[in-house]
């Protein structure tokens, strides 16, 4: 069977990691547990240095040293502990997907650092909506997603140790052609790649594939596999189409020898796009054909975001661990360990020793987890088109949805926008009496600005965090925006100003929902619901009651 196009861009891709792991620093893989797991598993194995497993709960004392509590105590003084980050080596972070921001956060210092560290990210995730963090799939330079091949297109396997050790001891003085760092930059541009560390990490891939091809210097083929090792997983949107080319005469002169293609080495730019543009993977292909953002990592319902805490919360089952300052001992925990091994601890001591025997295996840290409270952000289409249609079941639906978050003791908001404008009728709050006031009183009629409600609901998230809050939207619309973010009454304008700030929203990563309150569901409020990264319901049936079942479901938690 013949090999398939992502495994062989994968074995490109570990082969060049191999030649300059520390420039190149790592790659990202999503694959299952499997037989494909078990090959790329060998992969791995053949790979030049020392290979260290870690996990998502990685201390910083495991990372970066510290002091060892337990041999300090046995020599009377202070004895440091080696961490991972002291000798250069691959690192293999299974569940990726999982990774606390912090140690994403470490992890990402310690690549940025002059080090020949190189991690490898295994996403497990069956969503593609959690992904492993963003900071670090910036600083990795590949990509791939293995779980659609089948363990017979995994049968290739990487270039033999010595020509790997050749290359790169070549590495050093491959040199890059004049021309291809500004078409690098240039092609990145085209997909909308705004980071610089994607060009640079293509011109030392291309330097790696000519190391490993014997070349000392880069040539067209390694720029265009460079670009679409490095590109695929980073693009933001799609080229744009080139305009048609003016027709040629009728008889063009006779190229030169200067101007035959191939003479010059250099690809076309047009060449390369469409290359990279191959590699798209196609659920982003479709994604970004649509005018959508790329997939965004889930947020907290329910009370609010889980936050894992060390001081306060909610009680966790205690976990063995060691004492490096950042967490409490359990002592409770820590003796009931100790306990049942204390006669066998004791017969080993001179004497009989009588006091409490505690090893280091022993010692239980104390873990919460803590709820930041949640803000519920109703934003009510009160237009003409919309209290045509059903804005008095919509406001029966908000007040059986704010008696609910009443009982979990969220904290809503409400919004409303017709005529020129929003306004915000109710900062966050628990009172439910002064909600329904404000509500009862929402009067109805004039044009569906939008963009204005968007621009509203933006704001109020910024504030929300900024008071430790998890937002949540709820957004009753017909979609049917006719009011411009300057007040006009320009349709067109209207609806690419709100197209321009769901987007925007969208960035900010906030579980919402789109209540499609029209007559006929889907269309335009549909294109809303996408470009905000937000679940539509299309009710155009339901009444009050239906609709906040439908809500109280989406945000169960």
């Amino acid at each position: 069977m013949t090999m398939a196009p992502e495994w062989q861009r994968t074995l490109r891709a570990l082969a060049a990691l191999a030649v300059d792991p520390g420039g190149l620093k790592g790659m990202v893989l999503r694959v299952r547990a499997g037989p494909v797991r078990q090959a790329l598993d060998g992969l791995l194995a053949t790979l030049p240095g020392p290979i260290r497993r870690i996990h998502p709960g990685l201390t910083d004392t495991q990372l970066f040293g510290g002091i060892d509590v337990a041999a300090s105590l046995a020599a009377g003084r202070a004895v440091g502990a080696p961490g991972l980050a002291g000798a250069p080596a691959l690192l293999v972070l299974p569940m990726a997907e999982r990774t606390p921001p912090g140690l994403a956060a470490r992890l990402s210092q310690m690549l940025d650092l002059d080090t020949d560290h190189c991690l490898i990210l295994l996403d497990e995730s069956d969503d593609a909506e959690e992904p492993a963090p963003a900071r670090l799939q910036d600083r990795l330079a590949f990509a791939a997603d293995l779980n659609t091949l089948r363990h017979t297109e995994t049968t290739v396997g990487l270039p033999a140790p010595a020509d790997l050790d050749a290359a790169r001891a070549a590495f050093p003085m491959v040199r890059t052609r004049s021309g291809d760092a500004a078409q690098l930059v240039a092609v990145a541009a085209q997909f909308g790649i705004d980071s610089l560390r994607a060009p640079l990490l293509a011109s030392r891939t291309a330097r790696a594939l000519a190391a490993l091809d014997g070349r000392a210097e880069t040539n067209e083929d390694d720029i265009l596999a460079a670009a679409q090792l490095v590109y695929p997983q980073r693009a933001r949107h799609l080229p744009e189409e080139a305009q048609d080319p003016e027709p040629p005469d009728p008889q063009p002169p006779e190229p030169s020898d200067d101007d035959r293609p191939g003479d010059s080495g250099e690809i076309p730019d047009d060449m390369l796009i469409e290359a990279v543009r191959a590699c798209l993977p196609p659920a982003l292909l479709n994604q970004l054909a649509q005018g959508r953002s790329a997939p965004r990592a889930p947020s907290g319902s329910g009370a609010g975001a889980r936050r894992k805490a060390k001081r306060r919360g909610r009680p966790l089952p205690a976990r063995p661990g060691r004492p490096d300052g950042s967490a409490r001992i359990d002592i409770i925990a820590t003796l009931r360990a100790a306990a049942p091994l204390q006669t066998i601890r004791r017969a080993s001591q001179p004497q009989g020793a009588r006091r409490i025997i505690v090893y280091p295996g022993d010692i239980r840290l104390k873990r919460y987890e803590d709820t930041s409270d949640r803000l519920l952000m109703f934003a009510v289409d009160a237009s003409g088109s919309a209290a045509m249609a059903r804005l008095a079941e919509a406001k029966g639906a908000v007040e059986l949805l704010l008696g609910q978050a009443y009982s979990r003791r969220d904290q809503v908001a409400l919004i409303a926008f017709r005529g020129e404008g929003a306004q915000l009728l109710l900062p966050p709050t628990r009172s439910l009496v002064q909600a329904k006031r404000r509500l009862t009183a929402l009067p109805g009629g004039g044009g569906t600005p939008l963009a204005a409600g968007l621009q509203e609901i933006l704001g109020l998230t910024a504030m929300a965090r900024g008071q430790g809050l998890s937002p949540a939207l709820v957004l009753l619309t017909d979609g049917k925006a006719n009011v411009a973010l300057d007040g006009t009454g320009d349709r067109r304008q209207a609806q690419d100003d709100s197209e321009k700030l769901a987007r925007v929203l969208a960035t900010e990563g906030i579980p919402g929902l789109v209540i499609d309150i029209s007559a006929r569901g889907g269309g335009q409020c549909e294109t809303l619901a996408n470009a905000l990264g937000a679940r539509h319901f299309p009710l155009p049936h339901a009444n009050a009651a239906s609709i906040s079942r439908a809500v109280g479901t989406a945000f169960a938690g």
